[in-house]
């Protein structure tokens, strides 16, 4: 037996109201650029929208003209989409109160997860939507999943409760030192001064 072995998520696919409500949310609030527009090749009763969230992935929404919003909560029991979180800059970040205010939008306010920021808020059908900002970038030719998995084992082998920016850069530090090469013998920490 072997696995199937994935590369990235090609595209999420999510089930949308009518056209234009898919549009003024996925491009005029979370400025995805709308991409692609095709029917929905398995019901002809729908349309099929293409967003690049920003990595030249995918979001797709299937669309229904017959289909109106609805902002309750969408389900959240076991198997449901709980939320989709997107990246976003600091800078795009420090701005997302303001700018989900302006539309009265209602939202989380800043959460602190320790490795990131986020802010909440649902979209017009009633997903929950997550903005997340890392707190740190990693060394080039790294990952944030890099740093994520050596900053949990700092973080189990300190019997800490969670991620912090004390683990991310001793993390960093360790991937550097394994990845760096460097003329000096001893590459530990010294005191100039």
């Amino acid at each position: 037996m072997r696995k199937l072995q994935t590369q990235g998520v090609h595209h999420i696919t999510l089930t949308g109201a009518d056209r234009q409500t898919s549009i003024d949310f996925w491009e005029g609030v979370l400025g995805m650029p709308f991409v692609f527009e095709q029917p929905n090749l398995d019901n002809a009763a729908e349309g099929h929208l293409y967003f690049d969230p920003g990595d030249g992935r995918l979001i797709t929404i299937f669309t229904n003209e017959e289909r109106k919003p609805d902002r309750r909560r969408t389900p959240t029991e076991p198997g449901c989409v709980h939320h989709l979180a997107f990246a976003v800059s600091k800078a795009t970040f420090d701005q997302a109160v303001k700018r989900l205010d302006e539309r009265s939008i209602g939202h989380s306010g800043p959460k602190d997860r320790g490795f990131m920021d986020s802010i909440y808020f649902k979209d017009p059908l009633g997903l929950l939507i997550e903005l997340a900002c890392y707190r740190f970038e990693p060394p080039a030719g790294c990952t944030h999943a890099d740093v994520m998995i050596r900053a949990h084992r700092i973080r189990v082998a300190r019997g800490d409760k969670n991620i912090e920016t004390e683990h991310l850069a001793d993390a960093i530090e360790e991937l550097v030192l394994a990845r760096q090469e460097s003329l000096s013998a001893d590459r530990g920490p010294r005191d100039p001064f």
